[in-house]
Order: C-alpha cells, then sequence, then structure tokens
C-alpha cells in the first residue's frame, strides 16, 4: 500500500483502539527522552552546557587533518602555527 492510499495515523484502527483502552500506539511513542521534537527547555537564566571542538586538547598534526590536509611537515608546521596564534579559535573555525 503506498503512502498516498494509506489513511493518515489518527484514523487507524490502532490509534481508535488505544484510545478506548488507554494503550499506546506504537507509531506515538518516542522513548520519554528529549530529541529533536521534544527538546529539553531550560529556566529562565540558566545557561546550556554547550560542548565545542576546542574543548579538548589539539595536537597540529589533528588540525590539519581535520582542515582535510595531508599531515605533511608543511602542512603540520601551518596548522601548529594557526594553533600558537589564534589558540581555540583555529579549531573552531574548522570544527565548530
Amino acid at each position: 500500500m503506498t503512502d498516498e492510499l494509506r489513511p493518515p495515523l489518527e484514523e487507524s484502527d490502532a490509534v481508535a483502539d488505544a484510545i478506548e483502552d488507554d494503550v499506546a500506539v506504537d507509531a506515538f511513542i518516542t522513548g520519554g527522552g528529549t530529541d529533536r521534537d521534544n527538546p529539553e527547555f531550560l529556566p529562565p537564566g540558566q545557561e546550556p552546557a554547550w560542548r565545542t571542538g576546542a574543548d579538548q586538547p589539539w595536537d597540529p598534526e589533528d588540525l590539519a587533518v581535520a582542515e582535510g590536509r595531508d599531515p605533511t611537515p608543511e602542512n603540520v608546521a601551518r596548522a601548529r602555527k594557526e594553533l600558537e596564534e589564534d589558540g581555540p579559535a583555529a579549531i573552531e573555525r574548522t570544527v565548530p
């Protein structure tokens, strides 16, 4: 049966039975946790705990590879200079 011919889920027998029996319908169960459709809202004034790519230590070799470059001595030297000059901002540009 194609989606065009299938009635909406709300009109299915399973939903009618669930309403009548007060039973959960599998298609409506989300797992109970937060997700894209059920976000967690923070109280006013509370800041979220963001984790970024710069929260962990980075070697120049890692930065060169993350930028899509081979870890050649030239690319590693350029990445080392970038890390020394820009610090975490060098990583944030590549791995936000």
